[in-house]
């Protein structure tokens, strides 16, 4: 089960404290040094993928754990910035948004997976996941980048964007697993004996 691919997941997943630990060491160096970090752990979720599927390790460990993992180093990453300030006022919104999102989501999977149907990644979702991830690698250097770059303006701005496409894409994902429900309802409520309609007491 220790393979490749659930190796880089586990990475994904111990790489978290030590980007807030980097973070609230609060110097120029180390606000670097804590992007970094966040930036190799979120290209772990690419090349965990890329092993699986290349060199056939995908495992129910795998499976268990990558989701998890991913929403972990967000949800860490987006508290972390609310904290300790980068994020305020109506980023705060911005950031509610992607955790509700993914919470919604992990949901809808977890019910759907009782009924033995996928919810596949779509690729608007995969393009959300990067401008998040860019967004909060911004806002995570903030105030050390170079002066003449407004770095946590354009954190905020690519934030919102993801904010965005997160409604877009949790509406996709939400509509798809309803239809599923609705379909799996439909099959397991018998037709009513000699088509009288069913009174519901």
């Amino acid at each position: 089960m220790l393979n490749t691919a659930n190796i880089l997941t586990l990475s994904r997943i111990a790489a978290i404290p030590l980007v807030v630990a980097c973070f609230w060491l609060d110097r120029g160096w180390s606000q670097w040094l804590s992007m970094g970090l966040f930036v190799a752990a979120g290209i772990t979720d690419y090349f965990d993928g890329y092993f699986a599927r290349r060199y056939h390790q995908i495992s129910r460990l795998g499976r268990f754990l990558d989701p998890i993992a991913d929403k972990l180093l967000v949800a860490a990453a987006l508290l972390m910035l609310v904290e300790r300030g980068p994020l305020t006022g109506l980023h705060v919104l911005a950031a509610l948004i992607i955790l509700a999102r993914e919470i919604l989501v992990s949901g809808l999977r977890e019910f759907l997976a009782e009924l033995r149907v996928g919810l596949p990644v779509s690729r608007l979702a995969k393009w959300k996941t990067a401008i998040q991830m860019t967004a909060i690698g911004f806002l995570i250097v903030g105030e050390a980048g170079p002066a003449i770059i407004p770095v946590k303006q354009i954190g905020g701005v690519l934030l919102w964007a993801a904010a965005l496409l997160t409604l877009v894409t949790g509406y996709d994902y939400l509509r798809s697993g309803l239809s599923h429900m609705s379909q799996a309802q439909t099959i397991r409520t018998p037709a009513p004996p000699h088509g009288k309609p069913q009174h519901l007491a």
